[in-house]
């Protein structure tokens, strides 16, 4: 079993802040896409372009740990090989309502049928019942193990990964906001202090802006 030294002791509280976001958004999702009309296609767009993003970023969160955290977690935290099996499993478990999304959102998107709404809000809320499970036993028992058994370069590395679904543009600043959004006046300051001066500047400028237009279209 290998470990990193003290001096290079990973911090994940970046991961837990993230998590919020997943876990607010897909909270929120059936309740404001139930609440759209049958026929109401303008509406569905909105909040259908928001769900893709939002799912698609789970499934790029999912992956980056499947590919960078279990493999060396599975070397080098053998005692807790059970564990990280079970979250394995638990990715595999969030993919097939996942993989329905994708399925019934075009067609809600394109037609707004009550139908399809429906069925939509149950699986998103489906998603969210065992995202919450997941991610509590990811932060309770998986973040310590990362903590001691990945340097700061390595978790680096799941960070860069992530960021690489992050659109360009307004919704980069709407991406920023969401995290923002859950983040205690010391996370925001460290989220903001890690980020390059282009990007702190525009998000000075225009950030809160853009993301109180963005949420205000979504939750009215």
């Amino acid at each position: 079993m290998t470990s990193v030294t003290t001096a290079e002791r990973t911090d994940t509280w970046d991961m837990v802040v993230v998590h919020r976001v997943f876990r607010r958004e897909f909270r929120m999702l059936p309740a404001l896409i139930r609440a759209v009309r049958p026929g109401d296609t303008a509406r569905a767009e909105i909040l259908g372009a928001h769900l893709a993003n939002v799912a698609a970023g789970l499934h790029h969160h999912h992956s980056a740990e499947d590919e960078l955290v279990w493999p060396l977690l599975l070397t080098r935290a053998r005692m807790h090989t059970d564990l990280i099996n079970r979250m394995e499993a638990q990715h595999e478990r969030l993919h097939q309502p996942l993989e329905r999304i994708d399925e019934i959102l075009p067609r809600w998107r394109r037609r707004a049928l009550a139908a399809d709404r429906d069925e939509l809000t149950d699986v998103i809320a489906q998603a969210s019942a065992a995202l919450d499970e997941h991610l509590a036993d990811e932060e309770r028992e998986v973040l310590p193990l990362i903590e001691q058994h990945l340097t700061p370069a390595e978790w680096r590395a799941v960070g860069e990964r992530a960021k690489e679904v992050i659109p360009k543009g307004r919704m980069a600043l709407v991406f920023l906001g969401a995290i923002l959004e859950e983040a205690t006046p010391d996370e925001r300051r460290r989220f903001l202090a890690e980020l390059p001066l282009p990007a702190r500047l525009l998000w000075r400028l225009a950030g809160e802006r853009t993301y109180a237009r963005s949420t205000a279209a979504l939750r009215s």
